[in-house]
């Protein structure tokens, strides 16, 4: 079983926090309030996704990397992870 699917509702629930969060960015460009306040905002959803994506990374190499069962698993699974810290970084 995929790490993502064991973890499906703790993950969601951040999700939907970021969602909550991504939301007040809207409502605070509506509402026209002051830059730093929405860059405040912006920065707590950039927090938030960092720290998802650190989560989903972490569970990647335990998962697929640490525990892989034959070495083709675990080159799979490290070449998978070499191309998603390369878009991520761009």
């Amino acid at each position: 079983m995929s790490h993502t699917i064991r973890a499906k509702s703790k993950l969601l629930a951040r999700v939907r926090r970021i969602k909550g969060q991504m939301e007040a960015v809207e409502r605070a460009l509506d509402a026209e309030i002051g830059c730093a306040d929405v860059l405040q905002l912006v920065a707590s959803v950039r927090g938030a996704i960092n720290g998802l994506t650190a989560e989903l990374i972490e569970d990647h190499v335990h998962q697929h990397i640490v525990h892989a069962e034959t070495d083709g698993e675990r080159a799979r699974a490290a070449d998978e992870l070499v191309d998603v810290v390369r878009s991520y970084m761009k």
